[in-house]
């Protein structure tokens, strides 16, 4: 493993660490309601990521083609930027744990256009990038359904949240924007 992969691999998961310790709620202002996802989140984040590289050092190759592993390497990094594009866009509204803060503003433009929970999107696409950087269908395949379902349970929970707070407003929402995949799903 080359040191690009190293340090990007490095990088992306210390902006995932200092992400969580600085953008969690504080009870001032706020009402959590994170109900223990983020801990499930990060379980189930670390199994996928260990469970793909040990997968990694049998050979089921995607393609023969090396370039592959820059292709991942791509995708990570676009996720990364997206990511913290959204967390920008988000503002002050933005936290690692499910919480409505006061005067909270429901966001229906920009990114969230497009899907309810860009963020989760952005993340995914940097895991696509780890199963395609390690160029193993079988590490892939554990990264998208693990993270995909962690994902999944977690915006069971937003959502619910988001519904109670903001009622109508946020199911004339969800009817009209996908939730995870723009114009998929």
């Amino acid at each position: 493993m080359s040191l690009i992969f190293i340090i990007i691999y490095t990088v992306w998961f210390l902006s995932e660490v200092i992400l969580s310790l600085l953008l969690r709620s504080k009870n001032k202002g706020s009402k959590n309601k994170d109900n223990g996802t983020l801990k499930i989140l990060w379980v189930l984040i670390l199994i996928a990521i260990f469970l793909a590289i040990f997968v990694s050092h049998f050979n089921f190759p995607i393609t023969k083609n090396t370039a592959i592993y820059y292709v991942g390497l791509l995708f990570i990094c676009t996720g990364v930027i997206f990511r913290f594009a959204v967390i920008a866009y988000l503002g002050k509204f933005f936290t690692v744990d499910v919480t409505i803060k006061e005067n909270h503003k429901l966001k229906t433009d920009g990114f969230y256009k497009y899907v309810r929970h860009p963020s989760y999107a952005a993340s995914l696409l940097s895991f696509i990038g780890f199963g395609l950087s390690y160029n193993n269908w079988v590490s892939l395949l554990i990264l998208v359904v693990i993270i995909s379902t962690a994902f999944l349970i977690r915006i069971k929970t937003e959502e619910k949240v988001l519904i109670n707070y903001f009622g109508k407003e946020y199911l004339n929402y969800k009817k009209s924007t996908k939730k995870l995949i723009p114009f998929i799903y």
